[in-house]
């Protein structure tokens, strides 16, 4: 399972390294296979490297003293994890864990570090994916704060809309609990339920035990932005 091959290099922070780095990688990298709902690193803890995701999506969460969890941020493959707590070299301020069964790799430390002093290209790819979690952060907050619970939850059914995609125009629908869709809109479960039936008998969603299927992505699109 080597970088060289791997089918998300194009879109991953790694595709800045030459092919040299490449193999350096590879010879060090560990790789992971986690099932689903399988912690992959946990907050507070110490990260032993940059996370990459080969396969599956992962959902990176905050959890409070009282145990109330807030999604962030999702991660599909080629993305990667961890570059912020190694970066401030503070540990982890979140905790990743699998939306689905996932294959993770690991690329220690050490060769991370190596990578930013040796590779500039690297180190500006690096900067850019800084400053995009930044603004998304940053627009996260504003919404959470100023958006209506309906709003948001259309908004948090695109953006699983578009992570679960497949790269084939096929129907699909998302694998995703009550519980995570709670977490990514920054509501209730019982609220979520309510509107996703609303939404549903709206024409916007169909439903079927966990998994959800959006039929109607232009009206949810201008669902989510009414207060934007």
């Amino acid at each position: 399972m080597n970088c060289q091959n791997c089918p998300h290099l194009g879109q991953s922070l790694l595709g800045a390294c030459q092919h040299n780095e490449l193999s350096m990688i590879s010879g060090s990298k560990l790789h992971q296979s986690y099932l689903k709902g399988q912690i992959i690193f946990q907050q507070g803890n110490r990260l032993g490297g940059l996370y990459c995701v080969r396969q599956g999506k992962v959902k990176i969460s905050k959890v409070s003293t009282d145990g109330k969890e807030q999604i962030v941020r999702l991660a599909k493959e080629g993305d990667v994890l961890g570059y912020h707590a190694l970066m401030t070299g503070s540990n982890a301020t979140t905790v990743a864990t699998a939306l689905t069964d996932c294959v993770v790799c690991l690329v220690p430390r050490a060769d991370f570090f190596s990578l930013i002093e040796q590779n500039s290209q690297f180190s500006h790819s690096l900067m850019r994916l800084l400053a995009k979690s930044l603004g998304e952060a940053e627009e996260k907050v504003l919404h959470t704060a100023y958006k209506p619970v309906r709003e948001r939850l259309a908004e948090a059914l695109l953006l699983l809309h578009e992570l679960f995609q497949p790269p084939a125009n096929t129907p699909f629908s998302i694998p995703i609990s009550r519980e995570d869709l709670a977490a990514l809109a920054g509501t209730a479960k019982e609220t979520t339920s309510r509107l996703l039936s609303e939404f549903r008998e709206d024409g916007l969603v169909l439903t079927q035990g966990s998994r959800i299927t959006v039929v109607d992505t232009a009206r949810l699109a201008h669902i989510s932005s009414m207060y934007d």
